[in-house]
């Protein structure tokens, strides 16, 4: 599966010219990779564009341009692009308003670890998450993590022979299924796989 590399990246001064186009073609991108999970959660499934996109915004905020640097951002982006057997999401949890929002991630310690994807006719796979520091405390969980569900060759199999695909979040303060996810978002994510 593809990863970032510097040849896969556009200078400063090209991203400028072409951010506007690239922009309107990664939203469009992510409408196929987006899951809502109930009314506050919802999961954006990364992939070697969407992590693409956040790097050249990334330089382009900070004006970066170094090798080293542009180096750095590469390997910090690069564990969230799915490696051809599993599928890599952020996952938020939104709530417009503040109060209730403290509120729900006191509740919701833990909600990471039980969110799940479910291949037709197999089990289901819950989330490894946050593998690159730990996001939650004594007193919250944050609103956003980062998951890795990690597929059996079965799963993917059946994923590219055309089963459909379930996701959910089995938390005792919130629960959300979605099954099957639309056609559209599933072939989305079957082209993860290797």
């Amino acid at each position: 599966m593809p990863k970032l590399s510097p040849e896969s990246l556009m200078t400063l001064e090209a991203y400028a010219k072409a951010r506007k186009e690239f922009r309107v073609q990664v939203i469009a991108h992510k409408k196929h990779r987006t899951v809502h999970l109930g009314e506050h959660v919802t999961l954006l499934f990364e992939d070697e564009l969407t992590m693409r996109y956040q790097v050249q915004e990334m330089l382009r905020a900070e004006k970066i341009f170094e090798e080293r640097a542009i180096q750095e951002e590469i390997d910090a982006y690069n564990p969230l692009v799915p490696d051809g057997r599993n599928f890599k999401a952020t996952m938020m949890i939104e709530y417009e308003d503040e109060k209730e929002r403290r509120a729900a991630l006191a509740k919701l310690k833990g909600v990471e670890d039980l969110t799940w994807i479910r291949v037709e006719g197999l089990q289901r796979v819950y989330a490894i998450a946050d593998e690159d520091l730990e996001r939650e405390n004594d007193e919250k969980t944050s609103s956003v993590h980062f998951l890795r569900f990690e597929l059996t060759k079965e799963m993917a199999e059946a994923l590219k022979y055309g089963v459909g695909l379930g996701m959910g979040v089995e938390h005792p303060a919130y629960t959300a299924t979605l099954d099957p996810v639309p056609a559209e978002i599933r072939s989305s994510l079957v082209k993860d796989l290797a």
